[in-house]
Parts: C-alpha cells; structure tokens; sequence
C-alpha cells in the first residue's frame, strides 16, 4: 500500500507541475523543444506522469517480491523506478537531438505551411504500423506479465534493482517508443495530447484486452495520420503552429 501511495502521489504532483509548467506552451506539431536542460525537466516529468500509471504493475510486483529478499526493500523498489526513468531519460534525449539535428539541417522540413503535415501524418501512420509487429507484441508481453518477469529475470547485489529497472524500461521503450513519437507529431507540449497518450498506453498495458487494443489502436493511428496529413485543421485537439491555442 506504501509503494501503491507513493507512486499514485508522483504521479498526481507530476501533472500538477505539467499544468502550471506548460499551460498555454503548445504550439502545435513541430513545436520547439527549448533548452536542453529545460527539456530533460519537462521530459522527466511527463515520463513520471505519462508512464508510472501503466508501469506500477511491475513496480508493486517487484516490491512485493523485494520485500521477502532485500533487507532495504523501499531503498530496493526506488532503484528499480529510478532505472526505469533513466532509460525513457534517455529516449528523450536521442528524440531531442534527432529535433534539433533535424531543424539545423533542414529548417523547413517541419515546416506547416509546406511539408510539416505530411511529415506528420506519415509519423503518425508509422506508429500504428509498429503496433502490428513481433517486436511491439513482445515488448507488451513482457509489460502485461509482471510476475513472469520479476520471477525470472531477478538480480540480486547492490546494482540489481537499478539493472533490472533498466531492462524493465528497455522492455517499455520498445512497447511504447512510436506512441510516444505521436506525440511529437501533434505537439510535445499538449496537455491534451499527452493524456490521449497516456491513456493508450494505460489501457494496452494494464486492461485486460489491451493486446487486442493494440491492434485497434494501430487502425485508428493509421487514420488519424492520413487525418492529419489530407486535413489537418479538421483534427481535434491538434493545435495549428503559428495560429496559437
């Protein structure tokens, strides 16, 4: 129940800090990502909001089986999330510099009022293609199997808990890495789109159909990028660059 409350506050006082840190930041899709520094901030903290709901399966698990193995069983479970969270860090970063290598190369790629929607939509459509390949089922397998996992693929020693949160998120990255490029797509800033999101991944990891939604989600990302590609001011929610909220 401690570990349940403390993930179910992180998680809440994440959001928070997103509202008040980034309300009236989207710019829609090719929105700039600021400082590097200012980016790993707002990256971290939207991993912690958009990713632990789905991720606590496996944490509370792994604390459960902590519990009855490590004299430090809280020390234990903060180094499993905190490996966790390092490599979506991670993601982030090679997202940031691809954004950035991408703008001083070709500034006018992402551009709205040329390429920018294609660009976009062809993004969008790629994502839901990844929903329908081995590696995407095997990654959301190993994300719905909690107990499977941490019985398996236990570590022991100082480095163990912080090794296995690590493979944990390589695991995530691989299930969620294109859902996470739609968000880049409609607007890295949305509050909006980032519950959208979240939402998807929750259900595909947590609910009990969510292989089956994985598939229903690969045809809905399909049409939403022709959606955003053909007609993009008809798209809810995707805020138009250079037209404000």
């Amino acid at each position: 129940m401690e570990v349940f409350t403390a993930l179910l506050g992180a998680t809440l006082a994440a959001w928070a800090v997103l509202l008040v840190r980034m309300r009236g930041m989207d710019a829609g899709p090719g929105t700039d990502l600021g400082a590097l520094g200012w980016f790993v901030g707002v990256w971290v903290t939207m991993t912690v909001a958009m990713m632990l709901p789905s991720a606590a399966p496996m944490v509370l698990v792994y604390s459960k089986v902590a519990g009855g193995t490590s004299r430090r069983p809280r020390s234990s479970t903060a180094w499993f999330v905190g490996g966790y969270v390092v490599v979506w860090t991670a993601y982030g970063l090679v997202a940031y510099g691809l954004f950035r290598l991408v703008r001083s190369y070709q500034p006018s790629l992402l551009a709205w009022d040329r390429a920018g929607p294609i660009v976009a939509g062809a993004a969008i459509v790629a994502a839901g293609l990844y929903q329908l390949t081995p590696l995407k089922r095997v990654c959301l397998r190993h994300c719905r199997t909690p107990f499977h996992w941490v019985l398996h693929r236990w570590r022991d020693g100082p480095l163990g808990p912080a090794r296995m949160g690590l493979e944990h998120g390589g695991y995530c990255v691989g299930c969620c890495w294109a859902l996470m490029v739609v968000l880049f797509a409609v607007g890295v800033m949305s509050l909006a789109w980032m519950a959208v999101v979240a939402a998807v991944i929750f259900a595909e990891k947590v609910l009990p159909l969510g292989e089956r939604l994985a598939a229903a989600f690969a045809v809905g990302l399909v049409a939403l990028g022709v959606w955003v590609a053909v007609a993009p001011a008809g798209v809810p929610l995707l805020t138009q660059p250079g037209m404000g909220m």
